[in-house]
């Protein structure tokens, strides 16, 4: 049986095939609004809906931009460019 080449482990290099995703029962629903640091250094308003959390590896999210049209997109974590705002209590 040949290999989903969209589905990886913590092992692979994700971000490098396009169309990535994890293993679906690996991934955990969220709502988290974030600002997203552009690489162009500007700022976004957008959502965490998911989260990947492979063991011992880094923790990875999938983020949409609110408002700009674009797909969801899979990335690891990294709080220098996505900052978590909060959801409830403001």
């Amino acid at each position: 049986m040949a290999e989903n080449p969209r589905q990886h482990t913590a092992a692979t290099r994700p971000a490098d095939v396009p169309g990535w995703q994890p293993p679906e029962h690996e991934v955990e629903p969220a709502y988290q609004p974030v600002q997203i640091n552009r690489a162009d250094g500007s700022w976004a308003v957008g959502r965490i809906n998911a989260w990947w959390r492979p063991a011992g590896a880094q923790a990875w999210c999938r983020v949409r931009a609110v408002g700009r049209g674009e797909a969801p997109a899979w990335m690891p974590f990294d709080p220098e460019h996505l900052l978590l705002l909060p959801a409830t209590g403001i």
